[in-house]
């Protein structure tokens, strides 16, 4: 994991690496709370790993029998053999069982040719069609007319099948092409996420907890600064998308407020504007005391899947999801990151992200949009599309 010095008072790290596997916890829908509680507790050194979308069945009535041939598991978590950190000038390697000198020694005769070899461009296909996609948007807006819900964010698909890539040169071109303060690399077997992410989804410090919720992009001007500042603006002031904020701003709000201290859930940062390589972002932070007796499996119960993805209201927009989407999200809109030996954590929000199976040689991402009253189809089309831009140009 990768902040691609991305300067932020919320950073821990500037990389972080976790490989090997020493114990694991892998969902298998048989008692998964109450097993994930167990080996978090029980496990006094790091974790990383993954919670994804679908994890969220532990917590609600649902299920998903759409399309899905990545294959992640829902969640599965491990305790690493290697864990490096960087932050500062300072490189920190610890191991279970291998001399960390050798491991530097290993890291330092690296061989880069593997990430520059020669690769075939990918030409991806969307699982729905754009006139189809209207059509479904224009029925989710009815559905928040007649006050099913006020927000829905709303994903698709775009896939390769029988294909073949280095996902290793793929994640490398992608962090350059968007170098995000949240990218990931992660190998789990033989299926591969390659995240480019901007947003976070959690981080805890002692008792402290912060959520950064994205809503609200609009494409940059690389070319012409000055235009690049009016698009800025146009984000800043654009009353659409600090209604689409400020409503996941509120449901994050309550959402933390069910493990909170009284009175300490604060929105430090409103309608903020982050810029990255492709696009400016409409960021806010929430953040709030924890209860002493609330724990990592107590927190999710709370907060997943993050609202961002989800909508408002969550329960009512998880059933809309189910209904209209056509892909299974899986890894994708769930979470990666790494709980530490005391207790704290940094989980990401799985966005701009390629999906791979190097099993069934599938590929796949997917990209969203919040849908809104004043939602217009072909602009949230054309968002998707930009949201894609970076992916489309690493595979390509």
């Amino acid at each position: 994991m990768d902040n691609n010095n991305y300067s932020s008072n919320n950073n821990s790290f500037e990389f972080i690496v976790a490989t090997g596997c020493n114990t694991k916890f892998i969902s298998s829908n048989n008692n998964d709370l109450k097993r994930l509680k167990e080996f978090i507790t029980q496990t006094n050194d790091w974790i990383f790993g993954h919670m994804s979308y679908d994890f969220k069945n532990c917590f609600y009535p649902f299920e998903s029998n759409n399309i899905y041939k990545i294959n992640f598991p829902d969640a599965f978590l491990f305790q690493p053999e290697i864990v490096i950190t960087s932050s500062g000038n300072k490189l920190n390697i610890e191991s279970l069982h291998i001399n960390p000198n050798i491991i530097f020694k290993e890291i330092s005769n690296f061989n880069s040719s593997y990430i520059n070899s020669i690769s075939i461009p990918i030409n991806t296909t969307a699982r729905i069609n754009k006139d189809d996609y209207i059509k479904i948007i224009n029925t989710l807006k009815k559905h928040i007319q007649i006050g099913d819900c006020y927000e829905i964010n709303f994903c698709q698909e775009f896939f390769a099948e029988n294909i073949q890539i280095n996902p290793l040169q793929v994640f490398a071109k992608l962090n350059k092409i968007s170098p995000t303060p949240f990218s990931s690399y992660y190998k789990l077997n033989n299926k591969y996420l390659l995240c480019a992410s901007p947003e976070r989804f959690l981080k805890k410090v002692e008792n402290k907890i912060i959520s950064q919720p994205i809503k609200g992009t609009i494409k940059r001007d690389t070319e012409n600064e000055l235009n690049d500042e009016l698009l800025k603006q146009a984000l800043k002031n654009s009353q659409k998308e600090k209604s689409e904020n400020v409503m996941i701003v509120d449901l994050v709000r309550n959402d933390l407020s069910k493990i909170a201290t009284n009175n300490s859930v604060k929105v430090d940062e409103l309608f903020a504007i982050y810029s990255f390589p492709q696009v400016h972002q409409m960021i806010s932070t929430i953040s709030a005391t924890i209860k002493t007796e609330i724990d990592f499996v107590d927190i999710l119960k709370a907060t997943f899947p993050m609202g961002s993805m989800t909508g408002a209201p969550k329960f009512k927009v998880m059933q809309l999801i189910e209904e209209y989407e056509k892909t299974k999200r899986g890894i994708y809109s769930g979470c990666v990151g790494y709980i530490t030996p005391k207790k704290d954590f940094d989980f990401n929000v799985v966005i701009r992200s390629i999906m791979y199976n190097n099993e069934n040689k599938y590929l796949s991402y997917q990209v969203g949009s919040a849908i809104t009253h004043y939602s217009n189809a072909e602009n949230e089309y054309e968002e998707c599309l930009l949201k894609a831009k970076a992916m489309e140009e690493a595979l390509n």
